[in-house]
Formats: structure tokens, sequence, C-alpha cells
């Protein structure tokens, strides 16, 4: 066999969707053996488990060779992101490290694996390329909050500061109390006792809290729905793009069939006129 007919073998491998189903049960199932080590277990289960790992590292080696044998050049394996993501992750898990003292930083560089399912999966790898994408936007939504946080940490720090200074001490101290106001962690119990000095202080807190929990929330969560609806389109043109491509081969291939018959028909209507 050639070598082309070995490709178009591991290319039909790849694309099988029960090969695919497969790999995401592996990953799924080797994830569940990193959690089962953080139990204590005996001798035999420890063994066992081991050398369940080494199958699967044998596996995924294996898995990976597959989708770069599949591809026509080797080059255009390493074009696309999630495909270097999961070959780092593939060569990470092959570091001999378990019989070492950095047996812990292996078992954390394992844990990743899990990470691989998100390369398996499409609509994960959108919500993941839309998070990567919306956090430039996020990042000035972020700017804003932090001011916003800084303002409030300081008027906090000036008008609170005696009242409870381990609340409002300094300005690293009022950040995180403001931290806590934001995400509602008792910060009923932080206003009353200011308003027992300052009545109105409860407009302070109702103000951060609109801009903190309402409006950023809101901005952020506006950002990340729109690029999630970005890459969903991406998605669905890159689907009917592999789509196009396959009735374009399709048609390339009836015209060669087609061309072909009639080579033949005319060799034959040759043959029967030089008998003739």
């Amino acid at each position: 066999m050639t070598w082309d007919a070995f490709k178009e073998g591991f290319q039909r491998i790849r694309d099988n969707k029960i090969f695919e189903m497969f790999v995401i049960a592996v990953i799924l199932f080797s994830s569940l053996m990193i959690g089962i080590r953080t139990y204590q277990l005996n001798e035999t289960a420890s063994t066992i488990l081991i050398f369940l790992d080494y199958a699967v590292t044998l596996f995924f080696l294996v898995e990976i060779l597959i989708r770069m044998a599949a591809e026509d050049r080797l080059r255009d394996f390493f074009k696309k992101g999630w495909n270097i993501f999961d070959f780092i992750i593939v060569v990470v898990s092959l570091i001999p490290l378990d019989d070492s003292e950095y047996a812990l930083i292996a078992r954390m560089l394992r844990l990743f694996r899990v990470m691989r399912l998100i390369s398996f999966i499409p609509e994960l790898r959108v919500l993941v390329t839309a998070l990567i994408n919306a956090l430039p936007r996020m990042g000035y939504v972020a700017l804003l909050m932090f001011i916003i946080f800084y303002l409030y940490a300081v008027i906090g720090n000036l008008l609170f500061s005696q009242i409870n200074p381990q609340l409002w001490g300094d300005l690293g101290i009022a950040l995180l109390t403001l931290f806590r106001v934001a995400t509602f962690e008792d910060w009923t119990d932080v206003m009353y006792e200011t308003m027992t000095v300052y009545p109105l202080s409860w407009i302070y807190y109702v103000t951060f809290i609109f801009f903190s929990a309402f409006v950023f929330l809101n901005m952020m969560i506006g950002i990340v729905v729109e690029v999630l609806d970005e890459e969903h389109k991406k998605m669905e043109a890159e689907k009917l793009g592999d789509k196009q491509e396959e009735i374009m081969d399709s048609e390339r291939q009836l015209a060669e069939e087609v061309a072909s018959l009639h080579a033949k028909i005319d060799l034959l209507l040759q043959a029967q006129e030089a008998k003739k």
C-alpha cells in the first residue's frame, strides 16, 4: 500500500464520529482517574491506576499521531491553534515524573487532559474562543470598574475608618470591603454599622452596588453575548464552507468519472470502426 492509501485510512479514522466519541470517553476516564487518586487507595488499586494511566497516555500518543498523519502536510496540523494545544498536552503527559520528587507536578499536568474536551467539542471551542476574544473589550470595562472601586474605597476610608478600622482602615482593606459589598456578602451589616453614625451613608452603598452589580456586570454580559454571537456566525460560515467544498469535490469526481466513461466509449467506437 502507498502512503496515500494509509493517509486516506487515517483520515477516515480521524473523521469517524465513533472514534471522536471514544476519545472523549477516554479523556473523561483519564480525568476520573486523577480524581480517584485523591483518595487513600491500597497498593493494588494504585498499581492498577498507574497501569491505566500509562495506557491512556499511549492512547493519546497514538491518537495525536493519527491526526497528524491524516493531514496532507504535517505543517497543516500546526496551523490550527487547538491542534497545537492538544499536541502540547500530549507531549507534557509523556514526561516521566511520577517516580521523582516532581510527582505532584506530573499529576497537575495530567489534570490538563480534561481540557482536551474543549478541542473535541465544537460548542466548547466556540465558548472558549468567544471568552478569549472578549477579554480585550472586557479589560476596558474592568479598568473603569477599578476606577470606581478606587474612588469609593478612598471615600469609604475617609468617612468610615474611625467607625470600623478592620473594614475601612486603609485603601487595601477598603477595596476588599467593597468587593464584599459587590458580591452581596452580608453587605447590609456593613451598611447598618456606618448608618449609626452617618444615617445617609446608605446612598454610598446603593450607588456603588448600582454601578458594580448592575451596570458593569451587564456590560460584561453584553460583551460576552455579542462576541459569542459572532463566533457562532463564524462557525456556521465554516460549516457552510466545508459543505460547499464537499459538494465541489463530489462534482469534480463526477466530472472525472464522466470524462473517463466518455474516453472508454470513444475507444470502443474506434475499436468497432477498426473491425469494419
